[in-house]
């Protein structure tokens, strides 16, 4: 069996996360810890029980041990140095999200990617749930037909603290993209166009704005119908969001904690067609969430094979988010071009 040598960047809440997943995969060995804050990884190694080199900054990890792939779940900010630096170094990148925090460093890391032959991939844990993949079968099976319209609301209040609250475009750049993601692989579709309007409630914490509604024409001719807000208290949804999927012959529908169903028409007689239920038959034994997106992601560079949140992909959901931004600052709908391998707005 193939052992991947991993070096875990960032030794915070999600790199801990990330070394309980793999540090126990008998094909992956994590050879190092990098934080530019020492204490944060002589915790994270006295946690894990973890007896290996800690260092201060990636390039020291590179220069001192053989690594195959690197992990980096170190601020977004810090992205566009860390996974370049490691491509350019020969190794793959298993990242968290944002692929990239603009779409210049999208742009960029994409083409390093392609020019040096490394993966690049990025957590999209949203794809790895039991109602994201029976929502994906209702479509695929065309129990619905032709898909028109598909709405997702996300309706939460959390008092995060810290940085968040400042943030500009919080909602739609630190959250939005996990449900716009989703759109795409229930759909398996990518958008086209972007129009958003973004705002804050009364009553909001956040400083930048931490509501919006969007609206993306997707290469499918459907359109998809954001609803979300991060200040919204009371009637939570759940945070993978409450899902309609409506189709030439029926509606798929996903509260997001239950089974997902559709109802799907059943007669052609009658002012109101009757209609039959349809349930999912996806046997989801897999591990889920962040586990799940792991697993397939160092499968996938153990076997020689692209991981399907690979950045190529990831970028399509990275750029409905830039395009959501630039729609909502500019105040129209603005058009999605292809770069590379990904999507991207129109404009820098």
């Amino acid at each position: 069996m193939t052992t991947l040598r991993a070096v875990l960047v960032g030794c915070g809440a999600m790199g801990n996360n990330w070394a309980g997943i793999v540090g126990p995969r008998p094909d992956t060995e994590i050879v190092g810890l990098v934080d530019v804050v020492s204490a944060a990884s002589a915790g994270l190694a006295e946690r894990h029980g973890l007896e290996v080199p800690r260092f201060e900054s990636l390039a020291d990890a590179l220069r001192s041990l053989d690594v195959d792939v690197v992990l980096d779940t170190a601020i977004p900010q810090t992205r566009r140095q860390i996974a370049g630096a490691a491509m350019e170094a020969g190794c793959h990148v298993l990242s968290e999200k944002p692929l990239a925090t603009s779409v210049e460093e999208a742009q960029e890391l994409l083409a390093i990617s392609a020019r040096t032959g490394q993966t690049h991939a990025v957590m999209q844990n949203r794809r790895y749930l039991a109602g994201t993949q029976g929502m994906r079968q209702l479509v695929a099976d065309g129990a619905i037909g032709e898909v028109g319209m598909v709405c997702a609301d996300f309706f939460l209040g959390p008092h995060f603290g810290g940085f968040r609250e400042e943030m500009a475009n919080v909602l739609l750049l630190d959250m939005a993209i996990h449900t716009f993601d989703q759109a795409r692989f229930m759909t398996d579709s990518d958008a086209v166009t972007a129009w958003c309007d973004e705002f804050n409630l009364p009553g909001s914490w956040y400083k930048g704005n931490a509501s919006a509604l969007a609206v993306f024409e997707m290469t499918n001719g459907s359109r998809f119908c954001y609803r979300g807000s991060w200040s919204a208290q009371g009637a939570a949804t759940p945070w993978e969001a409450e899902w309609r999927i409506s189709g030439s012959l029926g509606t798929a529908v996903w509260d997001g904690r239950s089974a997902p169903y559709a109802e799907v028409v059943a007669d052609s007689d009658g002012f109101m067609r009757s209609t039959r239920r349809a349930e999912t038959t996806v046997d989801w034994a897999g591990p889920s969430g962040h586990a799940g997106c792991l697993d397939e992601m160092v499968t996938a560079l153990v076997n020689g094979e692209r991981p399907m949140t690979h950045s190529g992909d990831n970028a399509k959901s990275l750029g409905m988010v830039f395009a959501a931004i630039e729609s909502a600052a500019m105040e129209e709908r603005v058009p999605l071009r292809l770069v590379g391998n990904g999507l991207v707005p129109s404009r820098p």
